[in-house]
């Protein structure tokens, strides 16, 4: 039996997500599409995922590159037909691996023929299916409401003569959820899906898809000392205590319309991504009990400390709060620039890189991993004049947008494009000159590579329950060594982590443990003895006990 043919594949599973714009041109047009993905699909088998996450492929006038969706069953045909998407699915299902794809169920474009229907007037069918507000007496917006991508979250409507909320673009309208109609038809678009054979979703932004019903105004703070994790310093997003305009309570009951839903087709599953700064107790919230989500990410991880005392914290924090509720962890995304020079810097040591994969996949939960982190791939250094991202481009300098996580994935070395494409048209974002001599080739071809090294945690971690399916107990922590133990069915596993740049001794907890042979992350001479750990910079040990079955 695989791991992907349980129902409760996603318990403990590993999903890879694809930029289906930045992952391979199949027809030369600088754009990545579905059949390129299909075409590369058995690079993601190869390394060992379980599934496949797809960001949006729908139609879209893609002012925020899909995330702006016009049409929620349709292919938009920069990047192919409905029937390259049922190839797709066919394909990775050949290979054994699932498909998820995007949802984004809080607003739609300005062009989704909902919107139309609604800005058209104040007493059509459709007229509370977006959130809707007069003005003040004074013509200013109805409340202190921001936008992550900076400004108001209101924007007037001449039709109208009234303000539409959108927490991101202006050109993305939030749907309002509250009403019992928007829930049904996002139901029955997801449906759609599911019937043409998708394995799950990955729900975007979902803590936004509830709004305060009375508008209130969110309570100020001034400029903070951390900043909200779904927006940059430079924005003044973090100066408010986000209490009204996402992360409502009212949220819940949806989520358990949707879990309904999605459990009517056995074997799929949801994640979803939880953009606020009470990320672990939202994603308690939201997975808990067994009957919304099945699991969840915030950004804890996707920031730029990795240090022993942030991270214990945070572990501690989630032992402490998410009960029986399921996280998914990523550590790179679309939105976040690479772990490779988020944690390593100009220069990442291959040591920190192969620690960062090894402490992902051990940790309690799923997994994500993001093209080309597997290669080691450093964030991109794009001018100004070739940005694209509508985020980057208005809080530029001090904020450069996400384009730099977005490049095109780098397949071979030798190739003009990277491989990317056929090299007939220029890449809609610059190929970054630094990815060229990581590309996938080169790895697939040197077993040393990062590459190998995921693919070896990856195959490991799939025969080790501890891992998969185990409880999780933190050990105290000793300077800058973390450490960890994961449990199951008479199985025992320590995991240890020396996250500083020079070598360190761990005090093992009791007698009896022993380097487990067949993990692959095991430093070269790793030393044991009178009790104690010998650790290089970064180094990572994995110990077992005989079982106590």
């Amino acid at each position: 039996m695989t791991a992907t043919s349980n129902h409760d594949w996603w318990r403990g599973g590993v999903i890879y997500q694809v930029y289906p714009r930045s992952f391979a041109d199949s027809n030369g047009d600088g754009i990545g599409d579905l059949p390129g993905i299909t075409a590369r699909l058995e690079h993601i088998a190869r390394l060992g995922a379980d599934a496949v996450w797809l960001s949006p492929f729908f139609t879209s006038p893609q002012k925020d590159f899909g995330y702006d969706v016009s049409d929620y069953r349709g292919v938009d045909p920069m990047f192919g037909q409905l029937a390259d998407f049922d190839a797709l699915v066919a394909r990775a299902h050949a290979l054994g691996l699932k498909v998820m794809i995007d949802q984004v169920l809080s607003h739609t474009s300005d062009q989704h023929a909902w919107f139309g229907e609604s800005r058209a007037s104040r007493d059509n069918p459709k007229a509370d299916w977006y959130v809707w507000a007069d003005a003040k007496h004074d013509g200013t917006p109805p409340n202190n409401w921001l936008s992550v991508f900076g400004g108001s979250a209101w924007q007037w409507d001449t039709r109208r003569c009234q303000y539409y909320l959108h927490n991101f673009l202006a050109s993305q309208p939030d749907l309002n959820v509250l009403n019992p109609a928007v829930q049904d038809a996002l139901l029955g678009e997801m449906r759609f899906w599911l019937d043409r054979g998708v394995d799950g979703y990955r729900l975007d932004a979902i803590n936004f898809c509830c709004h305060d019903a009375q508008l209130r105004d969110n309570p100020g703070r001034g400029a903070p000392a951390h900043v909200d994790p779904t927006a940059p310093a430079a924005n003044p997003y973090s100066w408010q205590v986000h209490e009204f305009d996402k992360s409502r309570p009212e949220a819940l009951a949806f989520l358990r319309r949707l879990r309904a839903l999605v459990d009517a087709y056995p074997g799929t599953a949801m994640v979803g991504e939880i953009g606020d700064e009470r990320g672990l107790a939202l994603m308690a919230a939201y997975t808990g009990g067994g009957d919304k989500l099945h699991m969840a990410y915030c950004f804890d991880l996707l920031g730029p400390q990795y240090d022993a005392g942030y991270l214990h914290a945070l572990l501690a924090q989630s032992l402490d709060t998410l009960g029986d509720g399921w996280p998914c962890w990523a550590i790179s995304n679309h939105d976040s620039v690479r772990v490779a020079t988020r944690w390593g810097g100009a220069r990442p040591d291959p040591a920190l890189l192969r620690q960062a994969a090894a402490l992902l996949l051990t940790l309690r939960g799923s997994a994500c991993l993001y093209q080309g982190e597997e290669l080691g791939l450093p964030e991109a250094d794009i001018a100004f004049d070739d940005l694209q991202d509508p985020y980057g481009i208005a809080m530029w300098p001090e904020f450069k947008g996400r384009d730099g996580c977005r490049t095109p994935m780098a397949w071979q070395a030798d190739a003009p494009d990277l491989g990317f494409g056929s090299g007939a048209a220029r890449p809609w974002l610059p190929l970054a000159a630094g990815h060229r001599a990581l590309a996938a080739d080169r790895q697939w071809a040197d077993d040393g590579a990062l590459l190998h090294h995921y693919r070896r945690l990856l195959q490991w971690r799939r025969a080790q329950p501890a891992l998969r399916q185990g409880s999780m107990a933190l050990l105290p922590r000793q300077g800058q060594v973390l450490a960890f133990e994961r449990a199951h069915a008479g199985q025992r596993l320590l995991c240890v982590f020396n996250l500083g740049a020079q070598s360190a001794r761990f005090a093992l907890p009791g007698e009896g443990w022993t380097p487990d042979a067949g993990a692959p992350a095991q430093p070269p001479g790793l030393r044991s003895g009178q009790g104690a750990l010998l650790l290089p910079p970064h180094g990572t040990a994995f110990l077992t006990l005989p079982s106590q079955t």
